[in-house]
């Protein structure tokens, strides 16, 4: 028995395993196709951020960029899968990627994760696992963050003239309002400016005049968003 043919053939159906998962024609219908879901998934990612959002600031930029990951990541994969050497370089060429966009809210870290799975899983032709998939971490979202999110975030803006001031005006929000935690505060000569973010007891403004009226505080504005700012 030739030990050394025995060693070809094996090798052979190494190579030949390994090359039949690969096509040398990628198909337009197949591209289409595969772009086709990945737009509706990343549509889909793209409205539930936008409803469940709980954040101070909304930034449409970002929703938007949840879309074009997921088609992107697709195209990548469908890319990968048509050609061995090109798979190989493409690895090399991804890992010197390095995205410096810091990331402030650890959902958004999901949401871009989840973008990026189901631009894979779509490229490598796996529909129906993508979207069942996509459904249900998309309910599982829905429920846990809008549950969570329901009261309505404010920026209360203060500005007033010394600590004793500031004293008063944390003593009076602790009765007025939900919950409130300091977002920014800066302090010059004969003024304290801080940015509050807070949750309203009743759904209404009136407590602000009540702020201002106390000693020593120069100006109380209460900010809520719209358009590209969630209210």
């Amino acid at each position: 028995m030739d030990t050394t043919n025995q060693s070809t053939n094996f090798s052979d159906i190494i190579k030949n395993s390994i090359m039949d998962n690969f096509v040398s024609d990628i198909s337009i219908s197949k591209i289409l196709i595969t772009l086709a879901v990945s737009f509706i998934i990343g549509l889909f990612i793209f409205i539930l951020y936008k409803r469940v959002f709980s954040g101070v600031l909304y930034s449409k930029s970002f929703n938007v960029s949840l879309i074009g990951m997921t088609m992107v990541t697709a195209m990548i994969i469908i890319a990968v899968n048509s050609n061995l050497v090109l798979s190989l370089g493409m690895v090399g060429a991804l890992s010197i990627v390095r995205f410096r966009t810091p990331i402030k809210d650890p959902t958004d870290l999901i949401f871009l994760f989840w973008a990026a799975a189901a631009g894979i899983v779509t490229g490598a032709g796996f529909f129906t696992l993508a979207a069942v998939g996509s459904v249900i971490v998309g309910l599982v979202m829905f429920l846990f963050i809008k549950n969570t999110s329901a009261d309505t975030p404010y920026l209360l803006v203060v500005n007033c003239d010394s600590d004793e001031s500031e004293g008063l005006v944390h003593s009076e929000l602790r009765g007025l309002v939900k919950r409130y935690n300091v977002k920014q505060k800066t302090v010059s000569h004969n003024n304290i400016e801080m940015t509050l973010e807070v949750r309203l007891r009743d759904g209404e403004g009136r407590f602000v005049n009540q702020i201002s009226e106390l000693g020593g505080v120069k100006s109380a504005v209460l900010i809520s968003y719209n358009g590209d700012y969630v209210s």
